[in-house]
């Protein structure tokens, strides 16, 4: 995908199309994190926390592995 960047006042914009931010799933309001790297631009988005699948799974794991510990730790 090639793209060129657009004046924007005295700066230059990269248009991220609906397309590319359904793909990375990002927002207009999600941060992004760019680094410049060997003459490469990469865009990263900046996801804040686990988010609550990554959480359940996390916590299912958890359980089923030590579910005979927290069971003699409660009583």
């Amino acid at each position: 995908m090639v793209r060129t960047l657009k004046k924007r006042g005295n700066s230059h914009a990269l248009i991220i199309d609906r397309v590319l931010m359904e793909q990375l799933g990002i927002t207009p309001e999600t941060p992004l994190q760019l680094v410049v790297s060997d003459g490469t631009l990469h865009v990263t988005p900046i996801r804040h926390g686990l988010g609550s699948e990554r959480v359940n799974a996390l916590a299912d794991a958890l359980f089923d592995r030590y579910d005979e510990a927290f069971h003699e730790l409660a009583k």
